[in-house]
C-alpha cells in the first residue's frame, strides 16, 4: 500500500491512500501544517483516504490520544474514507482542536499510519485596554502568491466602521489611534478573502474591552503606528502603483499631511485613502523618486515620517529604427536607443541571427546603438531586429530594409489647401517615393530662402513644418523634386486663434446653492462652430436630465445643489475643427463653521479664569472670531449672555468674573458666512464671595409730601451682589442744625425716613453690603424733605405799555424762605375782558381770553407781546414751586391803544353791464380802535402788463366805469393808520370767454346740458341754439352776446346765469 499526502493551498490539508497491492504499508511523511483559525463550513478538512483489500477502517489519534471525529459536535465523517470536516456549529472554541493528528488505515495484512498533522490555530483572544489607549487586532492572514483582499466585519457581516481614528492597515490588521467605551465589542472578525481561489477565510472573533479610565483621560502626544520609526525606504517598478502608510495613534486623534520633500505631488496621479492614512502613486514614473513625508499632529504635539522612494524600470523604447526603402549605394542607419533601470543592454540580430554570430562585414559598423549599414547592395535586405534588457525584462523591435531601384513619385495631390490657426505648427505636405530616395526642395514666391526661415523645417519624409505660424505666413508653396520636373503647389490660409475672452472664475459657493460659470471665446468665423466641453478634475461632464446637477446653457455650466463632492478644478475646453483652448476654474464649498470642541476650563482664580477649545471645520471660510458667552445658573432665565469676543487666530482666553456667579461657558465660531452652532456647555464653575466692589448710583431725594424725606437709588443687578444676605445701608443727617448721622438697613429703594419737616436739607448716602462686608466708601448727596406751597405773592408788580400790541412787566423777587421749597419760577396771568369800543352802558365786562406766562427763578420782569389793540385786560403775578402756586398779586387793569384794524371781511363784486363794476364790503372783524373809513386801491390790466395802482378813497361804497380786468385792495383806517388789505378780482361782462366741457345727457323727450362758465361771467345769460337733423339733436352753447346762425333753428333762450338746463322736445 503506498500513501501520498496532498497540501491543498486553498486551505485544505490532504491525506491520501491509494492501494497498489495488499501489503504491509510504509509510514507516511510527517507534513506541519498552519491552519488559519476558521469559523465558516470547510474551515477544517482533514483527508484520510485508502484503498485495501479487504477495505480498511480507519481511525484518528490526536497528540498520541485517541480521537473519535464523529462523536465531537460539528464535526462530520466521510462514507468510506477517514475524512472528517466541520459541517455545522461546534461547542467551545476552534482552539480545542489544536494538536498532532495521525491516521491509521488497517486491514488483516497491516496497518498504514499517516503523516502527523499538527493543526495550529491562532488567536487574539481577549483584549483589554483602558479608555484613550491605542489598540491593534491583528489578522495575520495566511501567505499567498496572491495578495488577499481583508474585511474586518462584526458577526451579522456589517462592516466595522472606518475613519480617521479606526484605520485598516496594508497588513489586514486594524488600527485604533486611542479607543472610547463605545469599541468594546466581541465580534471583531477578520475576513480574508483570496479572489482567484474563490475563497473566503475567516478568523475567530476577537473581543475588545474598554474599560473606563479612574483619572482623566489625558491627551497624548502623536506617535507612529505602521510604519514604525521615522524613516522607511520602498522600491517600486515604473508603471506599477506605489503605497504609502501613515497609521498613527495619539489623543485627541492626530491629522496627517503629505508633502513631498524635494517637489510637488502630481495632483492627476496621487490620491489620499483611508481618511489620509494611505498615499497611493499611481502609474509611478521616475520622477516619483524622491522622498516624501506624512506630518502628523495633534494639540500635543507633532511627528513626522520620511519615505525614500526609489523607482526603477523595465526597459523601453526611447527611439526606434525605422522601416524604410533604400537604393544601390546609400547607407543606412538604424538608431535603436532604450533606457530604463538600470541601463539596459542594446543588441542587433539579423533575420533573428545575433550580430555577433555572424561573419563581420566592414560595411557594417554598431556604434552606440545603432546599426550603420553603408554602400548597401541588394542583398542587405533583411529583417534587422533590436533586442533591449536588464534585469526587469526584454523588448524587441523589428526593422525592415528594403534595397531596391524605383523611380521617383510625389505622392501627394496637387493644389491641396491646408488650414491652421495662428501659434499652431502647419505641415504641407510633399511626400515623395523612389529610390534612391528622391530629393524634395520647397519654395514660396520664388524665393530660395524659404528654409533660412528658423520656424521653416524640411522634414525627412519630404514634408514642410512651419512652426508658430501666423497670418504673414499664408500663401501658395511649391514642392519640387530635384533633376526632374515633378512639383506640386500647397496654399496655406492662417485663421484667427480661438481666444476665450472670459474664462470660469474661482467660485466660493455655500452648500445647497447654485454655482454658474461662464466660459466665452471669440472664434474665427472660417472656422466650426466650437463645441464646449467641460471637465471637472480632468473627468469629462454631462449633463444629467434626472438629477438635474449639471446644466448646459451656451457658454454656461450650472452646477446645482453644490455640495461637498462638487469642489474641485472646473475645466471648459473650446473645440474647433482646428485648434483647442481651455481655461479653468473652481468651486471651493464655504459654510458657517462647525461648533468649537474640547472646551475646558483651566486655572481658576477669584476673579478669572482660562478658557480653551479646539476650532471646528471653518469649511473653507476663516474663523474671524470667537464668542464666549456665560449662563448665570442662578439666573437661567436671562439665557446665554456675551462675555468676551476673541480672534479668530486664538483658541484660548482669560476672562474676568464676577464673584459669587455660578458660571456655565459655551463658545461659537464667526466666519464671512455666518454663525456656528454653540459648543458643548462646559461644567458649571462657581466663583468665591466677596465684598461688594460698588455702590449703587443715582442716589437723591424724591420727596413730594410734606414732613418726609425719601431717599431712593438705582437698584443694583443681583449679579454685583459678590456674595450672600446682600443689602443697602442707608444714611442721612441734616445739614444744618443736629448733624448726627443715622442709619438704618433696607433691601430695596426707596426708604422713607418721617417727622422731619418741610423742604430741609439733608446729606444722604446708600452703601452696597453682603456677608462679606460693606462697599467702598462714598461722598454724601444733598438731598430736601418735601415741599409746601409759596407764602407770599410777588411785590411792586409795574406795567410799562411799549405799544398797541406789547406790555413790559416788572415785579420784586420773593423772600425765598417763604417759598417753603425749590423756587421754579413766576407765573404771569393776563385776561382780556373785551374791546374798548362797547357799549358803555353794559353793567360788566364779560372775560373773553386769558393767557398764562412762565419764566424763570431769576427773572424780575417780561415783555409781553401779542395784545390786541383797543382792549381791556387784567394782570397778576404769583411764585411756584414743584408743590404748586402761592397767591397772586393784586390785579393791574389797564387799556391798549388803538391801532391798525385787521382786513375787511369780505368784498364783493357786482357788474351789470359791460361798463359798470360794483363793490360790497362788511367792516373789519378786529377794528382796533375807531374805523375813520376805508382805502379802496385797483389796478388796472393785471392779466397783461402790470398798471401802477390808482387810489381812491370811499366812506362806504361806489361805482366806475372800467374798461379792462382790474386787481382791487380795500383796507379799514382808523387813527393809527390804514390795516391789511383784502383783495379781489374782476371785470365787467364785456371781456367774458365761451362756456367750457359742455356735457349731454340724452333722454326719451329731453336732453340734460350741462357746462363750466367762462371767467368774469357773472349775471350772464346763455343761448342755445339747436337743429334737428332726423331725430338727431346737435347742440352749441355760447354767451348771449354770441351770434350762432342756423337754417331752420328753433332757439331757446335763458337769461339765468345757471350752468345747468333741461330742454324738452317733441
Amino acid at each position: 500500500m503506498n500513501i501520498t499526502v496532498h497540501h491543498n493551498s486553498r486551505k485544505r490539508n490532504h491525506l491520501s491512500f491509494s492501494t497498489l497491492s495488499p501489503l504491509i504499508p510504509k509510514l507516511l511523511k510527517r507534513l506541519l501544517v498552519l491552519m488559519p483559525e476558521p469559523t465558516s463550513a470547510e474551515d477544517i478538512l482533514l483527508t484520510c483516504e485508502a484503498s485495501g483489500n479487504p477495505p480498511p477502517n480507519f481511525r484518528w489519534t490526536k497528540d498520541g490520544e485517541e480521537f473519535i471525529p464523529s462523536n465531537e459536535p460539528g464535526l462530520s465523517v466521510s462514507l468510506g474514507s477517514g475524512t472528517f470536516m466541520k459541517t455545522g456549529v461546534v461547542s467551545g472554541p476552534m482552539s480545542q482542536y489544536k494538536g498532532k493528528y495521525s491516521c491509521y488505515a488497517d486491514n488483516a495484512l497491516g496497518t498504514a499510519v499517516s503523516n502527523e498533522v499538527q493543526l495550529i490555530t491562532e488567536t487574539e483572544g481577549e483584549k483589554k485596554v483602558e479608555e484613550g489607549e491605542s489598540v491593534v487586532l491583528k489578522c495575520n492572514p495566511p501567505i499567498s502568491t496572491v495578495p488577499p483582499v481583508i474585511h474586518w466585519m462584526d458577526e451579522r457581516m456589517h462592516h466595522i466602521e472606518l475613519n480617521d481614528r479606526v484605520t485598516q492597515g496594508r497588513d489586514g490588521n486594524l488600527y485604533f489611534s486611542h479607543v472610547t467605551i463605545n469599541d468594546t465589542r466581541i465580534d471583531y472578525t477578520c475576513n480574508v478573502q483570496y479572489l482567484n481561489a474563490r475563497t473566503i477565510l475567516s478568523k475567530e472573533p476577537i473581543t475588545l474591552t474598554v474599560t473606563t479610565s479612574n483619572s482623566v483621560v489625558r491627551s497624548r502626544r502623536p506617535q507612529m503606528m505602521r510604519p514604525s520609526g521615522t524613516h522607511s525606504t520602498y522600491h517600486a517598478l515604473r508603471g506599477q502603483s506605489l503605497e504609502l502608510e501613515c497609521i498613527v495613534q495619539g489623543l485627541p486623534t492626530p491629522t496627517v499631511k503629505w508633502v513631498r520633500k524635494d517637489g510637488q505631488l502630481s495632483e492627476s496621479r496621487t490620491s489620499r485613502h483611508l481618511s489620509d492614512r494611505l498615499l497611493r502613486i499611481s502609474n509611478i514614473s521616475v520622477s516619483d523618486g524622491g522622498e516624501y513625508q506624512c506630518s502628523v499632529n495633534n494639540s500635543q504635539g507633532k511627528v513626522t515620517h520620511t519615505y525614500t522612494v526609489s523607482v526603477e524600470a523595465a526597459p523601453y523604447w526611447t527611439k526606434e529604427p525605422v522601416s524604410q526603402l533604400y537604393a544601390p549605394g546609400e547607407t543606412v542607419r538604424l538608431d535603436c536607443q532604450a533606457d530604463g533601470i538600470p541601463s539596459p543592454a542594446v543588441a542587433w540580430s539579423i533575420n533573428g541571427k545575433p550580430i555577433t554570430s555572424i561573419d563581420s562585414n566592414p560595411r557594417r559598423t554598431v556604434r552606440d546603438g545603432a546599426l550603420i549599414l553603408r554602400d548597401v547592395v541588394f542583398t542587405d535586405t533583411a529583417v534587422y531586429q533590436c533586442q533591449a534588457h536588464n534585469k526587469h525584462g526584454t523588448i524587441l523591435v523589428n526593422t525592415y530594409i528594403f534595397v531596391i531601384e524605383l523611380p521617383p513619385q510625389i505622392l501627394n495631390a496637387d493644389g491641396q489647401k491646408y488650414n491652421s490657426t495662428e501659434g499652431q505648427n502647419a505641415v504641407l505636405q510633399c511626400q515623395t517615393f523612389g529610390s534612391p530616395r528622391p530629393k524634395v526642395t520647397w519654395e514660396r514666391n520664388s524665393s530660395a530662402s524659404l528654409l533660412a526661415e528658423p520656424r521653416v523645417n524640411l522634414l525627412t519624409n519630404g514634408n514642410l513644418q512651419i512652426t508658430n505660424v501666423s497670418h504673414g505666413d499664408e500663401g501658395l508653396y511649391t514642392c519640387s523634386v530635384s533633376n526632374t520636373n515633378l512639383s506640386i503647389n500647397a496654399d496655406l490660409d492662417v485663421l484667427n486663434r480661438t481666444v476665450i475672452l472670459s474664462p470660469p472664475g474661482s467660485l466660493r459657493v455655500q452648500p445647497g446653492k447654485t454655482a454658474i460659470f461662464t466660459c466665452l471665446a471669440q472664434v474665427d468665423p472660417k472656422l466650426t462652430p466650437p463645441h464646449i466641453q467641460w471637465k471637472r478634475s480632468g473627468q469629462e461632464l454631462f449633463q444629467s436630465y434626472a438629477e438635474d446637477k449639471y446644466t448646459f446653457e451656451g457658454p454656461d455650466l450650472i452646477v446645482a445643489n453644490v455640495q461637498t463632492e462638487d469642489e474641485g478644478v472646473y475645466t471648459c475646453e473650446v473645440i474647433t475643427n482646428l485648434d483647442r483652448v481651455e481655461a479653468s476654474g473652481s468651486i471651493i464649498v464655504v459654510d458657517r463653521p462647525d461648533p468649537p470642541t474640547q472646551l475646558q476650563v483651566s486655572d481658576p482664580k477669584d476673579r478669572n479664569v482660562t478658557l480653551s477649545w479646539t476650532a471646528g471645520d471653518n469649511h473653507n471660510s476663516p474663523v474671524i472670531e470667537f464668542v464666549v458667552e456665560f449662563e448665570d445658573g442662578d439666573s437661567k432665565e436671562r439665557g446665554w449672555e456675551e462675555l468676551k469676543r476673541v480672534s479668530g487666530t486664538n483658541e484660548s482666553v482669560t476672562v474676568s468674573l464676577q464673584p459669587y456667579v455660578s458660571y456655565r461657558f459655551r463658545v461659537i465660531s464667526i466666519n464671512n458666512i455666518g454663525k456656528s452652532d454653540p459648543s458643548m456647555p462646559s461644567d458649571l464653575h462657581s466663583t468665591p464671595p466677596q465684598a461688594p466692589d460698588n455702590n449703587p448710583e443715582n442716589v437723591r431725594s424724591e420727596s413730594t409730601d410734606p414732613d418726609t424725606l425719601v431717599i431712593t437709588w438705582e437698584e443694583m443687578d443681583r449679579r454685583v451682589f459678590n456674595g450672600p444676605e446682600f443689602h443697602y445701608k442707608v444714611f442721612w443727617r441734616r445739614v444744618v442744625g443736629d448733624t448726627t448721622w443715622y442709619s438704618n438697613v433696607s433691601t430695596e429703594p426707596p426708604y422713607i425716613v418721617t417727622e422731619v419737616g418741610n423742604f430741609s436739607a439733608f446729606q444722604i448716602k446708600v452703601q452696597a453690603a453682603n456677608q462679606k462686608g460693606e462697599g467702598p466708601e462714598l461722598d454724601p448727596v444733598t438731598g430736601y424733605s418735601g415741599e409746601e406751597i409759596p407764602l407770599e405773592a410777588p411785590k411792586n408788580v409795574g406795567i410799562v405799555l411799549l405799544n398797541s400790541s406789547a406790555i413790559r412787566v416788572t415785579w420784586e423777587p420773593v423772600n425765598e424762605k417763604t417759598v417753603r421749597g425749590h423756587l421754579l419760577g413766576y407765573k404771569i396771568h393776563l385776561t382780556r375782558f373785551g374791546s374798548r369800543g362797547h357799549h358803555q352802558g353794559r353793567r360788566a365786562r364779560e372775560p373773553e381770553t386769558s393767557v398764562e406766562v412762565e419764566t424763570g427763578p431769576k427773572e424780575e420782569k417780561r415783555v409781553l407781546g401779542g395784545l390786541r389793540p383797543y382792549s381791556h385786560y387784567a394782570l397778576t403775578v404769583t411764585v411756584f414751586n414743584s408743590k404748586g402756586e402761592g397767591p397772586p398779586s393784586k390785579t393791574l387793569s389797564f387799556e391798549t391803544d388803538e391801532g391798525a384794524p385787521g382786513p375787511p371781511m369780505s368784498l364783493l363784486l357786482d357788474s351789470h353791464a359791460g361798463t359798470e363794476m360794483t363793490l360790497h364790503w362788511t367792516p373789519p372783524a378786529q377794528p382796533n380802535g375807531v374805523l375813520k373809513g376805508y382805502l379802496l386801491q385797483y389796478q388796472s390790466g393785471y392779466l397783461t402788463t402790470p398798471l401802477p395802482l390808482n387810489w381812491l378813497s370811499l366812506i362806504r361804497r361806489g361805482s366806475w366805469t372800467l374798461t379792462a380786468a382790474t386787481r382791487f385792495y380795500l383796507r379799514g383806517r382808523t387813527s393809527a393808520g390804514d390795516g391789511e388789505p383784502i383783495t379781489r378780482e374782476g371785470a365787467t361782462t364785456l371781456d367774458g370767454a365761451p362756456p367750457s366741457n359742455i356735457s349731454l345727457s340724452v333722454g326719451e323727450k329731453s336732453v340734460n346740458m350741462s357746462w363750466v362758465p367762462g371767467q368774469r361771467q357773472r349775471s350772464v345769460g346763455f343761448q342755445v341754439q339747436y337743429l334737428n337733423k332726423q331725430c338727431t339733436y346737435e347742440l352749441c352753447v355760447c354767451m348771449w352776446l354770441c351770434l350762432c346762425h342756423c337754417r331752420d333753428t328753433g332757439v331757446l333762450a335763458s337769461r339765468s346765469s345757471t350752468s345747468t338746463r333741461t330742454y324738452t322736445t317733441s
